[in-house]
């Protein structure tokens, strides 16, 4: 079973330095930025420097994507161009306002996986959405050839509103719910935006919890020290694996009697909680194994 990442480190593409320290900090995926942690001056140089980082990340074993420059830039040609290459697992495509522009990356990785002999469709792309045309079309673009994931650009997306991040968030709710429905509706992974404030640990667990209870099966990351904690809060804890387990216990001895609920911790059970249990079960499983 593959596992989808729970926290996605953004690494800014032109620190050599942290290119080289990402593989220690433990991140389930690393994404390569050529796009707004790069001066435009740097960008074409950056290429390069990403395009020799892959194959080594790869090789230890990390899951590489890259954040490339929005299509309205006219950079992400070039960047497409430079990074695909062996060992890349996707790409992480900004400003997503449509499905042709995923079609349009998908296109280009088609010839550009030939070229690279990589395997035929196996490069994905991650929708970030970050305006509100964007989110409009969150479902048809979720529904996009070789997308695999959509997720909110959250600071983009109020600074086109002309408001502020509270620390409660409140202003993000209908944007990350419509995220969330979006992707789970066209089978994807939803994944939620960074958290900017690194001095607020207690911030960032206490969003990363309501971003799980909404659905979202992940969070990007902007410091390795944030990455601990994300991944933690989307591992099921061993009080959710040990009641899953007795939901599916329970829920079998039911079935065995003839019997399509039963009571578990005082609370009722039927189809739809096994089924969550199952998920969640296999997912800490796998998790385990990872």
């Amino acid at each position: 079973m593959i596992v989808s990442p729970r926290c996605y480190l953004y690494v800014p593409g032109n620190r050599e330095r942290m290119l080289a320290r990402a593989p220690t900090v433990g991140a389930d995926a690393l994404v390569l930025d050529l796009e707004d942690s790069v001066p435009p001056a740097q960008k074409a140089a950056t290429r390069e420097l990403v395009a020799a980082a892959i194959p080594r990340l790869a090789a230890q074993g990390q899951r590489v994507y890259v954040r490339v420059n929005a299509l309205a830039t006219g950079l992400a040609e070039d960047d497409l161009a430079a990074v695909v290459v062996p060992g890349l697992e996707g790409i992480a495509l900004p400003k997503v306002q449509s499905p042709a522009e995923v079609a349009r990356v998908a296109q280009a990785l088609d010839r550009l996986e030939g070229l690279q002999g990589i395997a035929l469709g196996s490069l994905q792309v991650r929708a970030l959405i970050e305006t509100p045309e964007g989110l409009l079309n969150a479902r048809a673009i979720a529904g996009a050839p070789r997308l695999t994931a959509i997720s909110l650009g959250a600071e983009d997306f109020l600074s086109v509103l002309g408001v502020s991040r509270s620390r409660t968030a409140v202003e993000l709710l209908y944007a990350r719910s419509h995220i969330v429905v979006a992707a789970h509706a066209a089978g994807v992974d939803p994944i939620d935006s960074v958290y900017v404030d690194l001095d607020d640990d207690a911030g960032l667990l206490e969003d990363t919890r309501l971003a799980r209870q909404l659905g979202f099966k992940a969070r990007s990351a902007i410091h390795p020290r944030q990455v601990a904690p994300i991944q933690a809060v989307f591992t099921p804890s061993a009080e959710e694996v040990a009641w899953a387990r007795r939901v599916l216990e329970a829920y079998r001895e039911a079935e065995a009697l003839g019997y399509a609920s039963v009571a578990v911790d005082g609370k009722m059970i039927d189809i739809p909680i096994v089924e969550r249990a199952q998920r969640l079960l296999s997912g800490a499983e796998a998790i385990a194994g990872r």
